[in-house]
């Protein structure tokens, strides 16, 4: 079984190096760790009395990841839910907040829970979370793969700078889709029709 810092490595692997990309709100970011996080921390790494982009340059592997442990998965209470879900939720935590965890409480409600929307894992969220998994302990976690995959897709529709993280140059899947599909079972894939048809309407 992995661990917490195993799922916590593997993200920042995933999220890769230093990146600043203008279309990208969550600004200067280094192993999916943004400058907006590490204002947040005080995490002034130069020790210049300021938490730049220089900052966040100098973030390493092992910072990254105890950040990822702390903030993203215990704070938010991650370690609490079924264990199956946690890896999906966690790393959909590092990349998109709060969100990460409405989408499962919109999920929880779709199936007949009564939750709060309200981005915090609280008892009857985390009840809701731990009755679901025994009633459908085969199908929830990719409900929520799913559920994930089409929130990327509904914020591509939104926001046409996003659209590139979602589909490639080539209408390929892009890094949002394939990320969401890393966590769900192949059977529930979109075909490379499928995602053409999908956002078919983006310019």
């Amino acid at each position: 079984m992995q661990t917490v810092k195993d799922i916590a490595t593997e993200i920042v692997a995933r999220e890769g190096g230093y990146v600043n990309d203008p279309d990208d709100p969550g600004g200067a970011t280094k192993y999916g760790v943004t400058i907006h996080t590490m204002r947040r921390l005080g995490l002034d790494l130069t020790g210049d009395g300021t938490v730049s982009s220089d900052d966040v340059k100098r973030l390493t592997k092992a910072q990254a990841v105890g950040i990822f442990i702390d903030h993203y998965f215990v704070k938010p209470r991650i370690a609490d839910l079924p264990q199956p879900l946690q890896a999906t939720v966690f790393d959909m935590q590092v990349n998109a907040g709060a969100n990460a965890i409405k989408i499962l409480q919109r999920l929880l409600a779709k199936v007949g829970y009564k939750v709060a929307v309200d981005g915090a894992l609280g008892s009857k969220t985390l009840s809701a979370a731990a009755l679901a998994m025994a009633v459908a302990p085969a199908h929830l976690v990719d409900a929520y793969g799913i559920e994930r995959r089409n929130y990327y897709y509904a914020l591509a529709d939104r926001r046409k700078a996003s659209r590139k993280y979602a589909r490639r140059r080539d209408g390929g899947k892009g890094g949002w889709i394939t990320r969401a599909e890393e966590f769900i079972s192949s059977r529930y894939h979109l075909t490379p029709a499928q995602h053409r048809k999908r956002t078919a309407t983006w310019a």
